[in-house]
């Protein structure tokens, strides 16, 4: 029989909590954690919800660790869409081809991208539910790094909290640093890592080519951080401090660690407002 999760007496999970229970949580403090990532294909090695999953841990630990509101259950949605011809090249496509996000020719799988106008409406709703049912304080852990759906995720933050009683904020499901520094890509050691820290299982290096084999990005959707942008080094190939064959679940465990922490200073933060 399926039993709730009950760490030390805080359940962090919305749809485990029973109406009263939800009450006294947001009496003691109406704050409400949002986890949301598209399904995306992440090349043959990994899951496709890596995203949403990464997300969902991420706000799970910040809830845990701050002892503090809830956990809405991941929603598993996003946007992506036609890369612009300077990408294309530093990927190593033709400047005329249509491709969508990661969903690159080569690939077994394809991900599910909503429309911007759609993935914009769903979450604005969303959120104002939550707002409607006196949450003060939403805080949505986004796990997808496209830079038109971190757009959104901006401009609805903004607006609901001039136009609603609630702050609503967003981070990346990653360390802040790793960001800037470039050293976060697309189903890369970074990735790879954290999803065998969550679960070692559900990355299977063995679908990838012997480590003597460079992974060209368009064979894979695997890219470095740096692939998506013009310092993209002319082979289009993953370097080995981005390479997924070399990742490992300790190193996982320290992105996200690091991550957690981060993320619980800004909470901190966001609740001061």
């Amino acid at each position: 029989m399926l039993k709730p999760h009950n760490d030390g007496g805080f359940e962090t999970r919305y749809e485990w909590l029973r109406p009263g229970q939800l009450r006294a949580r947001q009496t003691e403090c109406p704050l409400i954690f949002f986890p949301l990532a598209p399904l995306e294909y992440h090349g043959p090695h990994m899951p496709m919800g890596t995203d949403p999953i990464n997300a969902g841990c991420v706000a799970h630990a910040c809830c845990k660790e701050l002892r503090r509101g809830v956990v809405r259950p991941t929603m598993f949605l996003g946007t992506e869409r036609e890369r612009d011809p300077d990408t294309l090249e530093s990927l190593g496509f033709k400047r005329d081809q249509y491709i969508v996000g990661m969903d690159f020719p080569a690939r077994q799988w394809s991900s599910h991208y909503l429309p911007e106008e759609v993935f914009a409406l769903v979450v604005a709703a969303e959120t104002r539910c939550l707002i409607a049912q006196g949450y003060k304080y939403v805080f949505i852990v986004n796990g997808h790094g496209a830079v038109n759906h971190n757009a959104v995720l901006r401009r609805l933050c903004t607006e609901l909290s001039h136009t609603t009683p609630a702050k609503v904020d967003y981070a990346i499901s990653f360390p802040d640093e790793a960001l800037a520094a470039g050293a976060i890509g697309h189903a890369d050691f970074a990735e790879a890592s954290v999803l065998m820290h969550y679960n070692e299982d559900s990355v299977d290096l063995g679908t990838l080519p012997p480590k003597n084999v460079p992974l060209k990005y368009p064979d894979f959707s695997i890219v470095d951080g740096p692939g998506f942008t013009p310092a993209s080094k002319p082979a289009r190939e993953v370097p080995r401090a981005s390479d997924p064959r070399y990742a490992s679940a300790k190193a996982g465990r320290e992105y996200f660690e690091k991550t957690v922490a981060e993320v619980c200073g800004k909470i901190e933060k966001f609740l001061q407002q």
